[in-house]
């Protein structure tokens, strides 16, 4: 799909037909015709596209002299089979050239949605820089409230492994674990890339954009730092549960033992009374009383034995 839009003078998005300069035109999974227009319109490489809609693409930007090409991985949440949110990334690949600005996405992202539902304030179309840090912030900050709801996802799940011994506990953790690698890498490498943006003359930077960037910056390092933490406590917390699991099996299998033995013993009696051959008391008249109740003095005795070790 592509879309081409353009802001007027109070900033509001229009969407548009033709690429005209000072335009925003974006592709999500765009097909090959599509792709062919672009690259015949803007005259760029299409080796860029492919690299954009590559999934494994990491963040990077590369200057020539007529482009600049910055690929950004945002956050993503998709559903998994059993329709819960796997938290992942997907990259962004952002190229300006001239008067024109090109987003290629794969899939649908809650920070462009953000622009083209006229949330963000202070936006135009022709502020490519601008633009460009507006972006980043706003994938800064929807890294920042995935990783809340990552660990609030995580202290659901340590509650109910609390009161539970089954593995889809920790299944749904090694979930969690796995999204917080993904966003920690995604992270460390859009850091890298607003490090060589302000070192870099790869934009043109007014004052205003560089202090947007310092706070672009900031937020990336918060978010950095929180999925660390979260990554290590959640890998302590699987770690230690799975100890607890595994005690509490060794518990169970530990009192079923017990009380296979207590039952084993007036079983153990009665076959030796069984038998078709001459055994004590067996002309006694009251030797079924005598035996039933020796088999239960001992049973008796023997779960006093195991209470007092505990085995109960």
């Amino acid at each position: 799909m592509i879309q081409v839009f353009q802001t007027d003078k109070d900033g509001k998005l229009i969407k548009t037909e033709q690429m005209e300069k000072g335009c925003w035109i974006h592709l999500m999974n765009p097909t090959e015709e599509e792709k062919k227009r672009v690259v015949a319109e803007l005259s760029i490489d299409l080796d860029f596209l492919h690299d954009a809609l590559d999934e494994e693409e990491r963040a990077r930007i590369e200057k020539d002299e007529e482009q600049v090409m910055l690929f950004v991985e945002l956050p993503y949440i998709s559903k998994t089979e059993a329709n819960e949110e796997m938290f992942s990334t997907v990259p962004l690949g952002i190229l300006i050239k001239g008067d024109y600005l090109l987003t290629v996405c794969l899939k649908e992202t809650p920070v462009l949605n953000d622009f083209f539902q006229g949330k963000i304030k202070n936006f135009f179309t022709h502020m490519r820089t601008r633009f460009v840090l507006q972006i980043l912030f706003l994938t800064a900050t929807y890294y920042l409230n995935y990783l809340k709801r990552i660990h609030r996802k995580t202290e659901l799940v340590e509650h109910q492994l609390r009161v539970s011994m089954k593995n889809n506990e920790l299944f749904s953790m090694l979930e969690l674990e796995k999204s917080l690698v993904y966003f920690t890498t995604a992270l460390q490498t859009n850091k890298l890339l607003m490090e060589k943006l302000s070192y870099g003359n790869y934009l043109k930077m007014y004052e205003e954009d560089k202090e947007l960037l310092d706070e672009v910056m900031i937020e990336t390092k918060q978010a950095i730092k929180m999925s660390e933490v979260y990554s290590s406590i959640l890998s302590s917390m699987m770690n230690a549960f799975a100890s607890v699991i595994s005690n509490n099996v060794n518990h169970v299998v530990k009192l079923l033992t017990a009380i296979t033995i207590v039952i084993a013993i007036p079983t153990m009696v009665a076959s030796i009374y069984g038998m078709n051959v001459q055994l004590p008391i067996q002309e006694n008249a009251h030797a079924f009383s005598i035996i039933m109740l020796m088999s239960v003095i001992l049973s008796i005795a023997t779960t006093l034995i195991f209470w007092k070790k505990k085995y109960f």
